[in-house]
């Protein structure tokens, strides 16, 4: 009986090993992948995970996956139809792709009718999924879930949703339903089918809207950032919700210092990816490199590759587990035919069975066929970059822990927590300023500016509240010296009408006895701004310019000196006198070629580097030629120079260049604002040259009428339109800091000279206030983490059309014209050569006298005085031949 049943063991295992050796699947299966032509980077991780797989042997050991991949152009349905019949007929056992909703809709159908399980990655509208149909993007409504449990989590009140595609609203339904349960006032804005979105920003920005939801693509994103920058929504006052999943890909350098809040959504386990090492497989010596993809890393792996990747690896456990209960063939199929494969229906149901860890977390779906379990990675924008601040979950939700209002005092001695506190300031720009739609807003919303920031990031790390408002009277604070009373910011701190107050308002000796200042949040000081000079065009003798007025006299000196110097020397040295006819052996006079006019055209010639065909013979004529040569291309190089210089560069010359030349004039009138530290400066000044300033400011002052204003003016916006509209008659002195403001607006303005003093902002209290410390210590701490500098960078170069002005350079470097001190040496050079070569001359003179001499015999002065008077009354360019006596021709003529 045992042996019986031992024998009945043996032959169920017998035909149990031979079932399943029966069920073996084909050697080759085939996975078609359909793909967008614009994203390369899905089809190298479809193949790459064929290869893995195949390589792994773990889930089918004894087969080998085949891809069938094409690239699609986007929304092209019947183009991707044909695609998949053609593919279909080489026998496939499952599609995957596209992401297109369009296109995938036609491919499902296709599959649908032939029974083939067509499995996607993108984020379908469709609530509802077919029967062959399986998707491992999460199902939007569990989408939707995460965005309203991240809102709540932030207590957002009120925001607005920007979505691009009607397709969006199926993900963001949930969120609009929480709307009227939950008492959310929400704005729901198509983005304009454009690319430039900076009208529709500004319209937003403009209702007061600080909280917006953003649902869009990658690509969109980039660029809706990028412009919310320019026009001045990238602050610490907005906060911006990404519900895009690849929101990792995106280069956020230009927004990690600007303090916006923009947090995002991140499917993909980028832990698992550096794990998996599948960057190194797109290096340039792998098979699955492409130039196209820029060297990937893990930041860089959208939510698409990574569920293309894991896609392939639940296909082929789904083929592993079939394997085990079927045999499994794969037939060619035609989309107009009537058959279908008989083993679609089981490996859709296995597929939805599948549980694995994969790069974008742990894949389940539930009894429809959903992937509604997944995890999410919370992402917040740092000065560090995106940062996971948490993790969100269907069953957990959103846990984000945030630093509280205690955690963020604990640095400081004194407690403002919870407290209001009540802020005076003065209007300008850019410091303090009202919004373009200030009448439409109420509270602090309707202020913007520098010192708005400031106090708002003093806020946060001391975790008290505060009120904007403007100083009654708008004046800094100026005390009367008739009165003794103060007014504006300081008056409302003494009057405790204000608890603090922050402006350009400068720290100065007057204001510190009467009030409390923080440290300076910024230091400047008082410089001129004045109208920048018209460059004049060129005038018709501009070629006169590379060289002074003196250098032009004393070349031409030199012109005339060297032409009469050659013609001299050229007489007087015998060696210029030469026979005119070298045939005739016993001519009767001699010919000098330099008489006075080819003295001068040789002479020219030579300066306008032209040439002559004179060339002269004698050492002393040589050595003026030589030395006249040098100097010509010295000079010639010179000009040459010098005029590019000229032709290129206009000059551009200030009547005024520093506070000096400005007090020394009369011309030009200066003035500053009536009320502040820049007119106690000028005042109570103990240097001549500001005495001398507020002397002539007074005395303009007193003669001032409706005609011709006074020096004083109310606000530096006024002393700038000032400076605009005087055609260069009026200078206005002020805080260089906001002049560097206003000159990167206003490309007719500039900075002339330096600061004449040194100053500092900071934010003013009331006399003895408990609030100094922790104050100060907190602009400290925003000077230390380079917040300041960041804010000051912002609302100069970026915000209210910062940066519209460029420097044009030249300013500092145009030519300037050649005086004798640059080419003094050439004519001391000149000068030389030329007594050097009178000095030859002389001796080649003498010498040829002394021959004469000898032979005629005499006195040798005597014989010198005959020669030189000779030279001297000898008319034209030739000569009587002397005969000298004893020679043949002589002795012939005194016979005859």
């Amino acid at each position: 009986m045992a042996c019986s049943k031992q024998c009945l063991l043996f032959v169920l295992t017998v035909f149990t090993l031979a079932i399943r050796t029966s069920f073996a699947l084909p050697e080759v299966i085939r996975i078609g992948g359909l793909f967008d032509s614009s994203d390369p980077m899905p089809e190298s991780a479809f193949r790459q995970a064929l290869d893995r797989i195949n390589e792994n042997g773990r889930f089918l050991p004894k087969s080998n996956l085949v891809s069938l991949s094409e690239r699609l152009p986007p929304s092209d349905s019947h183009f991707a139809s044909r695609r998949v019949c053609q593919m279909l007929r080489n026998g496939l056992a499952a599609v995957l792709g596209p992401s297109s909703s369009s296109t995938s809709s036609h491919v499902q159908s296709i599959c649908d009718a032939l029974e083939i399980p067509h499995v996607n990655t993108g984020c379908q509208s469709r609530l509802r999924r077919t029967q062959y149909a399986i998707n491992l993007h999460p199902h939007p409504t569990a989408l939707g879930q995460a965005y309203v449990d991240v809102i709540r989590t932030w207590d957002w009140k009120t925001f607005t949703i920007l979505y691009e595609e009607e397709e969006s609203m199926v993900r963001l339904q949930l969120l609009l339903k929480v709307s009227t349960t939950s008492g959310f006032k929400i704005n729901v804005r198509k983005l304009p089918e454009t690319t430039n979105y900076r009208p529709f920003l500004k319209e937003i920005d403009a209702k007061g809207e600080r909280h917006i939801v953003l649902d869009c693509s990658a690509e969109t994103l980039a660029v809706v950032l990028k412009q919310a920058q320019q026009v001045g929504l990238i602050t610490s006052s907005y906060s911006f919700f990404i519900t895009s999943l690849d929101l990792h890909t995106l280069d956020l350098e230009d927004y990690r210092y600007s303090g916006t809040n923009i947090t995002g959504l991140r499917l993909v386990d980028l832990n698992k990816i550096k794990a998996a090492n599948l960057t190194k497989a797109y290096s340039s010596t792998s098979r699955y490199y492409n130039p196209t993809l820029m060297s990937p890393n893990a930041t860089t792996f959208t939510t698409e590759t990574a569920l293309t990747y894991d896609a392939v690896h639940m296909i082929a456990k789904a083929l592993g587990e079939l394997d085990r209960s079927q045999d499994v063939r794969v037939k060619s199929l035609n989309c107009d035919g009537v058959d279908t494969w008989i083993h679609g229906n089981s490996l859709i149901n296995y597929m939805t069975l599948v549980e694995m860890e994969g790069l974008t977390g742990f894949i389940k779906f539930d009894t429809q066929g959903y992937r509604t379990f997944f995890y999410l990675s919370i992402l917040e924008l740092t000065p560090e970059g995106l940062t996971a601040v948490s993790s969100w979950n269907p069953i957990d939700g959103a846990n984000v822990t945030r630093p509280t209002v205690t955690e963020a005092t604990t640095f400081f001695d004194d407690n403002l927590v919870n407290k209001t506190l009540i802020v005076s300031s003065k209007l300008s720009d850019p410091y303090f300023m009202l919004k373009e739609s200030a009448d439409m807003l109420t509270g602090n919303d309707r202020f913007e500016g520098f010192v708005v920031d400031v106090i708002d990031e003093v806020s946060k790390l001391l975790g008290f509240k505060y009120i904007l408002r403007t100083a009654a009277d708008s004046n800094y604070g100026t005390l009367d010296p008739v009165t003794g009373e103060w007014n504006g910011i300081i008056r409302e701190l003494m009057e405790e009408k204000a608890d603090l107050g922050i402006a350009d308002l400068s720290i100065t000796y007057e204001r510190e006895q009467v009030v409390d200042f923080s440290l300076p949040f910024m230091n400047t000081g008082i410089s001129i701004l004045y109208k920048k000079p018209q460059k004049q065009p060129p005038s018709l003798f501009s070629f006169l310019s590379p060289l002074s007025v003196e250098v032009w006299i004393y070349m031409c000196a030199a012109y005339v000196g060297i032409s009469l110097a050659l013609f001299i020397l050229a007489r007087l040295t015998p060696l210029e006198w030469v026979n005119p006819h070298p045939c005739d052996p016993n001519p009767k006079e001699y010919e000098n070629q330099f008489n006075f006019l080819n003295s001068t055209w040789f002479t020219i010639g030579s300066l306008m580097q032209q040439g002559c065909d004179l060339a002269p013979r004698a050492t002393s004529t040589r050595m003026v030629a030589g030395i006249w040569w040098f100097f010509t291309m010295i000079m010639i190089s010179s000009y040459t120079a010098n005029l590019a210089a000229f032709l290129t560069i206009e000059r551009v010359e200030s009547p005024i260049s520093s506070v000096e030349d400005l007090a020394k004039q009369t011309k030009i009138k200066y003035g500053i604002v009536g009320s502040g530290s820049t007119l106690a400066l000028f005042r109570d000044a103990k240097i001549a040259t500001y005495q001398r300033m507020w002397q002539f400011m007074e005395a303009n002052n007193r003669s001032s009428t409706p005609q011709m204003p006074g020096p004083y003016v109310k606000s530096n916006m006024e002393g700038v339109e000032r400076v605009q509209d005087s055609k260069g008659l009026y200078a206005f002195l002020m805080e260089s800091s906001t002049i560097e403001f206003f000159t990167e607006r206003k490309c007719d303005l500039t900075q002339v000279g330096g600061m004449i003093d040194s100053k500092g902002y900071g934010i003013a209290m009331r006399p003895g206030s408990p609030y100094r410390a922790a104050i100060s210590q907190a602009v400290l701490k925003l000077q230390e983490t380079n917040r300041l500098l960041i804010l000051k960078s912002r609302w100069w170069k970026e915000k209210r059309g910062g940066g519209a002005c460029k420097d044009e350079g030249g300013g500092s470097s145009a030519a300037s014209e050649l005086g004798l001190a640059n080419v003094g040496g050439v004519f001391v050079v000149l000068v030389c050569g030329l007594g050097i070569a009178i000095f030859i001359s002389l001796c080649e003179f003498a010498w040829e006298a002394r021959k004469i001499v000898n032979e005629e015999g005499g006195s040798f002065w005597k014989g010198m005085l005959r020669e030189f008077r000779s030279a001297v009354r000898t008319r034209g360019n030739t000569k009587p031949v002397k005969r000298r006596y004893g020679s043949s021709v002589a002795r012939s003529e005194s016979k005859l």
